[in-house]
C-alpha cells in the first residue's frame, strides 16, 4: 500500500487537468501572440483559462500575470514593487517564517539599499498585529505575508494584516504568498485587500512549471524580466497555453464541492494529530482543526532524526517530507522552526506530513500503525 503524505512538496497531476492539456497541446498548437487562426485558437483558450481562474478569486482575467510558478511570482511581485516604488521609499516587512522566494528576495534587496524589517512570530507561527503595526512607517513600499506557512501550516491573520497596513500607510503595497493556501481556503483578495497573490498550479494537482501572480488594477509594478512585452510587458515569453488551462481545470476542481474536500482533509489531520499525541516524546507543531491549514501536520520526534524516519517510513511504502521540498538540496535548521521556538533537539527530529482530498482516514490509521511500530526501534539508534 503507498500512501503518498507529500503534497504540500508537490500533488500528482489530476486526470481532468492532464486531458486538457492534452487537448489544447494537440488541437490548438499556435503561439498565443500570432495573428493567424492557430494563434487565434490558443488565444482563445488562453482567454477562457484566465476567466475560470479568475472567478474562483472573484477578480478580474486582466488581473492575473501567468509565470513559471511560486518562485517566480513572489520575486515579480516584490522586485518588480521595489523597482516601481523606490522613489516612494525603500522599506520593506516581511516574517521570519517565508518561503525562500520571499526571504532571499527581500535579502538581495537590502543588499541594494532597501531596508528591511524581518517580524518574529509566535510560538504557533503566527506574527504580532501590534508588531506589523509598529513596523509600517511612511517610506514602507511592500508587506510580504504568506498565507499558510508550508512547514507547519501556520495561517496568518491576513485580512486584519490588510487593514491595518492600509489603514497606517494607504500607499504601501500587500503581497501574501498562497502557494499553500489556495484551493484549500476561498481567498478573494479584493475582499481581503490583498494588492498582489502568488499561487502555484502543482500544489492543485495541476502541472509543474505554471502558476500566476495576482495583481490588483490599482498596483503599479514593473517587469523582473523583459523581451516581446506579452501580458502588458510584465512578463515577457512565449505562455505556456496547454500548462495555463491544465491549471484552470485544477483550480475547477479544488473549489468544487469545496467543504466536502476541505472535511476530508480535517479528518485525516486530526486524527494523526491524536494518533501522534499519544506516543511520548513526539511533539506537534501544527494545531488541530482550522486552527492551522486543513492539510498540513508537523511532528517533531524525540530521539530520531527526521531523514532516518523518512527512509524508514519510505521503506514501508509511506511518503513523507523533512522540510520544505524547495530547500532539500541546502541542507540546514528550518527558519521556521527556529522561529517557532522549538527546542534544539526537535531542530533535526521534524518530518511534515501533507495531504491531498484523495488521502482516507485509512491511510491515517496505516502511517499510524507505522509510526508507533518505527519510533520505538529507531529511539535505539540515537546517537
Amino acid at each position: 500500500m503507498e500512501i503518498y503524505f507529500d503534497n504540500a512538496a508537490t500533488t500528482r497531476l489530476s486526470a481532468r487537468a492532464a486531458a486538457r492539456m492534452e487537448r489544447v497541446a494537440r488541437e490548438h498548437y499556435g503561439n498565443a501572440s500570432s495573428l493567424h487562426l492557430a494563434g487565434l485558437r490558443a488565444e482563445e483558450e488562453l482567454k477562457a483559462a484566465a476567466e475560470e481562474i479568475a472567478k474562483t478569486l472573484k477578480a478580474e482575467p486582466r488581473e492575473l500575470i501567468f509565470t513559471s510558478g511560486g518562485t517566480e511570482s513572489d520575486n515579480l511581485a516584490i522586485l518588480g514593487t521595489a523597482r516601481s516604488r523606490k522613489g516612494y521609499g525603500r522599506h520593506l516587512i516581511t516574517s521570519a517564517v517565508e518561503h525562500p522566494a520571499v526571504l532571499e528576495s527581500m535579502r538581495f534587496l537590502e543588499e541594494q539599499g532597501f531596508r528591511l524589517t524581518v517580524l518574529p512570530v509566535d510560538a504557533s507561527g503566527k506574527i504580532s498585529l501590534s508588531e506589523l503595526e509598529a513596523a509600517i512607517r511612511k517610506d514602507t513600499v511592500l508587506v510580504s505575508l504568506m498565507y499558510v506557512n508550508n512547514e507547519i501550516g501556520a495561517i496568518q491573520p491576513i485580512a486584519e494584516a490588510a487593514a491595518l497596513i492600509h489603514r497606517l500607510n494607504p500607499d504601501c503595497y500587500f503581497h501574501v504568498d498562497a502557494v499553500q493556501a489556495y484551493g484549500k481556503f476561498e481567498i478573494y483578495p479584493k475582499r481581503l485587500g490583498i494588492d498582489m497573490m502568488s499561487v502555484s498550479s502543482h500544489k492543485i494537482e495541476g502541472p509543474k512549471g505554471v502558476g500566476f501572480l495576482y495583481v490588483n488594477r490599482r498596483v503599479s509594478i514593473k517587469p523582473a524580466s523583459f523581451g516581446g512585452g506579452q501580458q502588458g510587458g510584465l512578463r515577457s515569453g512565449t505562455l505556456n497555453v496547454p500548462g495555463i488551462a491544465g491549471m484552470a481545470e485544477a483550480a475547477r476542481v479544488a473549489y468544487e464541492d469545496f467543504e466536502e474536500k476541505r472535511e476530508r482533509l480535517l479528518r485525516v489531520k486530526d486524527r494523526i494529530l491524536a494518533g501522534a499525541a499519544e506516543l511520548p516524546g513526539v511533539r506537534a507543531n501544527s494545531a488541530p482543526g482550522m486552527d492551522s491549514a486543513p492539510q498540513i501536520v508537523s511532528l517533531s520526534v524525540e530521539g530520531v532524526r527526521a531523514e532516518v524516519l523518512l527512509h524508514a517510513l519510505e521503506a514501508e511504502g509511506v511518503y513523507v517530507s523533512s522540510g520544505s521540498a524547495c530547500s532539500s538540496n541546502h541542507p540546514g535548521i528550518s527558519a521556521t522552526l527556529k522561529g517557532i521556538g522549538l527546542p534544539a533537539k526537535l531542530l533535526d527530529a521534524t518530518v511534515r506530513l501533507s495531504f491531498s482530498a484523495e488521502n482516507t482516514e485509512a491511510e491515517a490509521e496505516r502511517f499510524l500503525e507505522l509510526f508507533r511500530q518505527l519510533v520505538p526501534k529507531l529511539r535505539q539508534f540515537k546517537r
